[in-house]
């Protein structure tokens, strides 16, 4: 198996080329094998050369919500009154502690994600 790091744009054009070509092998052949290596390699790369941000908390509780089919009504247990959720998700008032654990359980979402700043406005 001719395997080799992926190192540039070019290496990594022809193992996306490669892959391709081999998408539909058998698991346990040699073609396989080689797929599972080369995606390896190909993940490696992109998380190095493309890295995706993490998603904008507020950003993240709304899609959640949406995924799931939940009003803002059903954030109340995680975060209280039904104004303190608008005051969140208006980024009048930063998510606590509390709120990041309650939310994070309700939603799905991690932790690190609903806990990273963000921009809020003044209520003024």
């Amino acid at each position: 198996m001719d395997i080799r790091p992926i190192r540039t744009k070019a290496d990594h054009r022809w193992t996306l080329k490669e892959v391709e070509r081999l998408w539909d092998a058998e698991p346990g052949t040699l073609d396989g094998d080689r797929v599972d290596v080369l995606v390896t390699l190909i993940e490696a790369y992109e998380a190095k050369h493309f890295p995706i941000a993490a998603p904008d908390p507020i950003a993240a509780i709304e899609f959640m919500l949406e995924q799931k089919g939940l009003s803002r009504r059903d954030l109340e247990p995680a975060i209280a009154s039904r104004g303190r959720v608008s005051e969140v998700l208006n980024r009048r008032r930063p998510l606590t502690l509390p709120m990041v654990r309650s939310l994070s359980r309700l939603l799905d979402i991690p932790a690190d994600i609903l806990a990273q700043n963000y921009r809020t406005r003044s209520a003024a």
